[in-house]
């Protein structure tokens, strides 16, 4: 490292950025880092990613600055390596490493000789940090396509680290690793003596951090104390927000009892009035000086009844806005369960092999699956996990054995990461009534409502939606209607959701009584669905 860990300092000062359509996704932000972990945590579209990008300098920030003492080592969320490259590419060493066998070889040229003498042992090196991310296998002339693309992820944290920096910037570092990979990854931030922020939704790699800031659209909260004590600030801070909600629910209740109330003790005031005047003998310039006076007291009441209901919705309003989704989506969803012994899927034997593929992904493979089991498929990047659930769906044939499904394709519901089920031009209403054919709009609208897809909410199009939208509105099409599906498959549901996001399909899952078969990598995901048994390929 280049400079003492106890100096490393990143600080923003009054920091803002705006887009280029002119939206603010912060402004005034303040906030230091020093040699601790941080894990960084927020709803996506709030700038996470951003704010990394500005703190190592690929960014210019609209206002405001970025003090940083020591070198800056960043790893951004996605990076594009072609599948030829050598791993050496990746690492950021290929060109430095001929010059070096240049030079062995008697082949150098005087630039050669001069930029080489601090290289004499870069291989070494480069073999050192590979070890230390458990990639010790890997040769550096490999091509990238022959490694997973978890390995790929630690390759390129281990061309950062070969830099030496003195500050880590990580930006959703596990997404694309397996269970190895994040216990790789684990490891080494346990060991890591520098300053650290990572931008995550891995429970995992949260629970290493020293503290956690999120980040929202009012600004940034720091939370010392490490995982466990954000999220007990946070359940603390949405008990308190779903008393707020369900006294401002009494409340408008109450407020409209009183406002009706109001009107009609007006209305009867007003009966009487005009009886009086049919009766009494007052003259016609009194009795229009009493009509101004009573319509008056009429518009003050209607105004007084109006704002009553105004005031009660604006508070129910603000509490809606402070409870989470995890704890609006408590949902009771229509039953599909399967009865006990029922075959849901029988796999005998299957083989599969990508087609051009010397070596089968999958082979031999049997399993079954009855009654409303909740199974997890587990084990390394490509060892077949996905594939075998595109042949459990039908959606691929097997080379050898078969592939059983004992309900009816309309009964299974198939979810990849990127929610393909749903029609991008559409709007979430014609989503819903598109699967759901029997279901008249107030249905619908009541039904995607228990999704928090309310009012106009509807109407938004499925490809303006954010992940977590996108799952959540591909759950309520397939969960929420009349004939919910009986076995549901679930590949990698977790990625690029953010962690109020992951809550939520947490709790609709839990509230899902059929067959579950999924394939993920989060632990703390899995633990929490109520996984019963998993099988590891690969």
């Amino acid at each position: 490292m280049s400079t003492q860990t106890s100096d490393v300092r990143v600080i923003a000062e009054r920091l803002a950025y705006s887009l280029a359509d002119g939206r603010t996704l912060f402004s005034d932000l303040t906030l230091g880092f020093g040699r601790e972990r941080t894990g960084l945590v927020g709803p996506n579209g709030t700038g996470k990613s951003t704010l990394v990008r500005l703190l190592a300098g690929e960014l210019r920030p609209s206002a405001g600055s970025v003090v940083r003492t020591g070198s800056i080592g960043y790893l951004p969320q996605d990076f594009r390596v072609a599948p030829d490259q050598p791993l050496a590419d990746v690492l950021g060493i290929a060109e430095r490493l001929s010059r070096v066998d240049r030079v062995l070889a008697g082949e150098a040229s005087g630039d050669d000789l001069d930029l080489v003498n601090a290289d004499w042992d870069l291989r070494e090196r480069a073999e050192a940090v590979l070890a230390r991310l458990n990639l010790s296998h890997l040769r550096l002339d490999r091509p990238v396509a022959d490694v997973s693309g978890g390995e790929a992820t630690r390759v390129a944290l281990a061309g950062v680290l070969l830099a030496e920096p003195d500050f880590l910037l990580l930006d959703e570092p596990t997404n694309n690793l397996d269970a190895a990979g994040r216990e790789a990854l684990y490891g080494f931030v346990e060991g890591w003596t520098g300053g650290l922020l990572a931008v995550s939704h891995d429970r995992g790699l949260l629970r290493r951090m020293d503290r956690i800031v999120e980040l929202t659209h009012a600004g940034a909260r720091v939370y010392g104390g490490g995982w466990e004590l954000y999220r007990a600030q946070r359940a603390a801070e949405a008990e308190a927000a779903a008393r707020e909600f369900a006294s401002a629910e009494h409340a408008l209740k109450r407020a409209r009892r009183d406002a009706q109330a109001l009107r009609e003790r007006q209305a009867r005031s007003d009966a009487r009035g005009r009886r009086f005047a049919e009766t009494a003998n007052i003259p016609r310039i009194k009795l229009g000086m009493m009509k101004e006076t009573a319509e008056g007291t009429g518009a003050r009441v209607r105004e007084t009844a109006a704002r009553l209901v105004e005031d009660g919705r604006s508070r129910l309003d603000a509490a809606r806005e402070r409870v989470d989704e995890q704890a609006r989506l408590a949902l009771d969803l229509p039953s599909a369960a399967v009865p006990a012994g029922k075959i849901v899927v029988d796999v005998d034997q299957v083989t599969y092999r990508h087609p051009g593929a010397e070596t089968a992904v999958i082979d031999g493979v049997s399993l079954r699956i009855t009654g409303s089991e909740r199974i997890a498929i587990v084990g390394r990047n490509g060892g077949g996990k996905t594939t075998l659930l595109r042949l459990m769906t039908g959606e691929l044939r097997p080379e050898r054995g078969t592939v059983r499904l004992g309900l009816p394709s309309t009964e299974v519901a198939f979810f990849d990461q990127h929610t393909q089920r749903l029609r991008d031009g559409e709007s979430v209403l014609q989503n819903y009534r598109a699967t759901n054919p029997d279901v008249d709009e107030t249905a619908a609208r009541h039904a995607l409502a228990r999704f928090l897809f309310e009012g106009e909410a509807v109407h938004q199009p499925a490809g303006s939606l954010s992940g977590g939208q996108r799952l959540r509105a591909a759950l309520a099409c397939a969960l929420n209607g009349w004939h919910p599906p009986r076995l549901l498959v679930l590949d990698e549901p977790t990625n690029h959701l953010d962690l109020d996001s992951l809550e939520a399909l947490e709790s609709v899952i839990r509230g899902y009584d059929g067959a579950l078969l999924v394939v993920s990598h989060d632990a703390a995901f899995l633990d929490a669905i109520g996984i019963g048994r998993r099988i590891e390929l690969g």
